[in-house]
């Protein structure tokens, strides 16, 4: 079981480094939404870099199930009365949830979000299988064939052909498989533009994917879905080659393997030293510079704890994105150096995250924090006060420093 404590830090990590990807990105002042559920793994740079998914085909009611929430796609002429009737659900719970009026036409495809859990799709309601979709597939035949075959011919194992499979599983084939979205709820003055770039979507994906209209529009409290990577296509098999001479042939794209060469055969002989230069005394004495030692970089140890105590998580690039340093409740949450405030943001869980802008390209982050007392585009001095910590156990902060869009260990920036 995955501790809450692990799992707060890991959204603050990544969200906090998401504040600071994006102010790095630019000079001029940002007002991206810096919101998000990041702790299903989401990764907005495959969603960026790789062809994305289309949006998984809904069963005869619209409903698209996931483990963690269901979406009804809406028909044309659909009210959000029709929605509730199909799929059995409170219209006005449904109307409360969405911010629709149960009697304004939906959009044919618009995503409607399910504030409860109705039945799971199923062959009965047109789904390929039954239950949530689901994140991978599992061959159970070709599992027990493998354990079979693997099997020793002393262990008494029998195998018989199976019979032909029935007809009413090839007309329900296996269940949809995909990656979980992140569903968005649209806050006031958010646009579809907006939200496609904090998540590096194309905008008209993210259309496609809600039933969007030619002009883009979204309202306040509706829910989004986040469109996902494309699954990546299984590794096809090479054949097997049927000579010695085609196994040593490589493969289309591959670099073939470099020849030893015939020098190699024969160890060089031993180099014989240089003769040394006869040694004759300065003309004068001069002070040298200790080379001995690695000097750190002109802007490390400049910085200051933003709290005075111990830290109870160390930095881990990938895991970790800084350092959580525990200390007082209701203390004081100072600016590790001087610099201007780039952002003031909250995590999914509304709790406030601050970016600070300092000279030689670095941003500090300070996220789980609580009473912020500076705003937008405030110079603040080195060891200010910016926030306050939390109580009880979150009374730690979670501290970053970012070289540009890189994290960096903030340990040899303290003083």
């Amino acid at each position: 079981m995955i501790h809450p404590l692990a799992t707060r830090t890991l959204r603050l990590t990544v969200l906090a480094g998401g504040s600071a990807l994006f102010l790095a990105a630019c000079e001029r002042p940002l007002d991206y939404d810096l919101r998000g559920t990041f702790g299903d793994g989401f990764s907005t740079a495959e969603a960026a870099t790789g062809p994305l998914a289309n949006r998984p085909a809904p069963d005869n009611r619209g409903v698209i199930s996931y483990p963690n929430y269901q979406v009804v796609v809406a028909r044309r002429g659909d009210t959000l009365t029709d929605v509730a009737n199909r799929v059995g659900t409170d219209v006005n719970s449904l109307s409360r949830y969405n911010g629709i009026d149960p009697t304004v036409p939906l959009r044919k495809g618009e995503i409607i979000a399910l504030q409860d859990r109705v039945s799971e799709p199923s062959p009965a309601t047109g789904a390929s299988g039954t239950g949530p979709i689901t994140t991978q597939a599992v061959d159970i035949q070709t599992l027990a064939g493998g354990a079979i075959n693997r099997a020793p011919a002393s262990s008494g194992v029998q195998t018989a052909a199976l019979p032909p499979a029935q007809t009413a599983t090839r007309e329900n084939p296996l269940k949809q498989t995909g990656r979980e979205p992140i569903r968005h709820k649209v806050e006031r003055g958010e646009t579809a533009y907006t939200i496609a770039r904090l998540y590096a979507v194309p905008v008209a994906t993210l259309a496609e994917w809600n039933g969007l209209g030619a002009d883009f529009s979204v309202r306040e409290g509706q829910f989004l879905l986040i469109p996902v990577p494309q699954q990546a296509a299984p590794q096809r098999t090479a054949a097997l080659p049927s000579t010695a001479s085609a196994a040593t042939t490589p493969l289309p794209g591959v670099g073939s393997p470099t020849p030893t060469p015939p020098s190699a055969a024969k160890p060089l002989p031993p180099l014989e030293p240089a003769p040394k230069p006869a040694a004759t005394p300065p003309a004068e004495t001069k002070p040298v510079a200790d080379v001995g030692k690695t000097t750190k970089p002109a802007s490390a140890g400049r910085m200051t704890p933003p709290v005075q105590g111990s830290i109870i998580r160390a930095y881990s690039k990938g895991k970790n994105e800084g350092i959580n340093i525990q200390g007082t409740a209701g203390g004081a949450v100072k600016a590790a150096d001087s610099g201007t405030v780039a952002a003031i943001t909250k995590s999914a869980d509304g709790i406030p995250i601050v970016v600070i802008r300092h000279p030689d390209n670095l941003l500090t982050v300070y996220a789980n924090v609580a009473d912020v007392s500076v705003k937008k585009g405030d110079s603040v001095a080195k060891g200010a006060p910016i926030a306050k910590l939390r109580s009880g156990d979150d009374a730690f902060v979670h501290f970053e420093v970012r070289n540009g869009f890189d994290s960096v260990d903030p340990s040899p920036y303290l003083n």
